[in-house]
């Protein structure tokens, strides 16, 4: 997914509160230029549909900075929320290109119904709902699938098997869990009948 969002440079000595008041969101960007960074602002209602398309460390976002004039493609970093109202308070975004491959969260979707659960009433145990793995900007997938439907009872996915697109690599250690299939889970009326009468 490619989102294209523009923004305005923020005005020197501008209260990031007042701006908010104004229906614009204060905003960074940083990589953009060795150490540097350049304050921005966004309307309120383009960081709306942003946030409802987008996520934070998964997709790239076009950013045009009309009036420095800067353009180049982003990584939305960091949502800061408002503690009581939860609305969007600040956004930092990082340039990408230049900087080889970068490291992203990609959310995994879990495909196909399990033998062991469809079968034998077992329970899917999902470890992980999302993946960090390291691409080059424009190899950023939406999601990665995996696919569950032969995984029986006692089965389990590590992430060395999971089938990652090309040039991706996942971050995580390669034996770690991302899935099982557990038995059916029993009936414990007998215990609590016991422990109800003994109270």
């Amino acid at each position: 997914m490619n989102i294209t969002v523009e923004c305005q440079k923020r005005p020197e000595g501008s209260k990031p509160n007042a701006l908010r008041r104004s229906g614009k969101i204060p905003a960074n960007l940083y990589g953009h230029k060795g150490t540097e960074s350049i304050a921005l602002t966004i309307d309120a209602k383009v960081v709306e549909r942003l946030l409802k398309k987008g996520s934070v460390n998964n997709t790239l976002i076009e950013l045009q900075v009309t009036d420095v004039p800067w353009r180049g493609k982003t990584l939305l970093r960091e949502v800061q929320t408002h503690p009581a109202k939860g609305t969007p308070y600040h956004l930092s975004f990082f340039a990408v290109a230049g900087h080889g491959d970068t490291d992203v969260e990609v959310p995994l979707r879990f495909v196909g119904e399990a033998v062991g659960v469809k079968q034998d009433g077992g329970v899917l145990d999902t470890v992980f709902t999302e993946l960090q793995v390291s691409c080059a900007p424009e190899n950023i997938p939406d999601v990665i699938e995996v696919d569950v439907s032969n995984l029986n009872v006692g089965d389990s996915l590590q992430i060395q098997q999971l089938v990652l697109p090309e040039g991706v690599t996942a971050k995580a250690e390669p034996d770690q869990l991302v899935v099982s299939v557990l038995p059916p889970q029993r009936s414990s009326d007998a215990g609590t009948e016991s422990v109800s009468e003994a109270t």
